[in-house]
């Protein structure tokens, strides 16, 4: 194993952590959010909107995939790129009243939000108590 291998991990192949699976669901429409609305009167709703040029948020979503641990049954779980998909990102914030931030996460039941956190406070929510 290389110098690198050692610092940033090998991928499992001796051993090492094994990758979890997050059921994200990509958000990439407007029409998504009226979906998620009319779904969180079912189960909760959770969006993380995620900056991929942002090292904290890389660090975040590290953080945040390593302790998640809800069965997909319970949470709807979405994935936003707001790079890529810019408009659903601030229809996001005018749809569900929050000022935009990244890395940001958002609970949403029975229509709105009822947690949400940015940069390092999201590994904070716990997701448990609204499911």
């Amino acid at each position: 194993m290389g110098l690198f291998g050692g610092l940033f991990g090998n991928g499992n192949k001796d051993g090492g952590k094994e990758e979890k699976h997050i059921p994200w669901i990509p958000l990439t429409s407007l029409e998504q959010l009226e979906e998620i609305a009319n779904g969180s009167l079912q189960k909760p709703q959770v969006i993380f909107k995620h900056s991929t040029t942002c090292g904290i948020s890389r660090m975040v979503m590290n953080m945040f995939t390593g302790s998640y641990a809800i069965p997909e049954t319970q949470i709807d779980l979405y994935y936003l790129d707001l790079h890529a998909y810019r408009e659903v990102s601030n229809e996001v914030g005018y749809k569900f009243q929050l000022l935009h931030q990244s890395p940001q996460l958002l609970v949403i039941k029975n229509g709105t939000v009822v947690a949400h956190a940015s940069h390092g406070a999201i590994t904070e929510v716990d997701l448990t108590k609204y499911v």
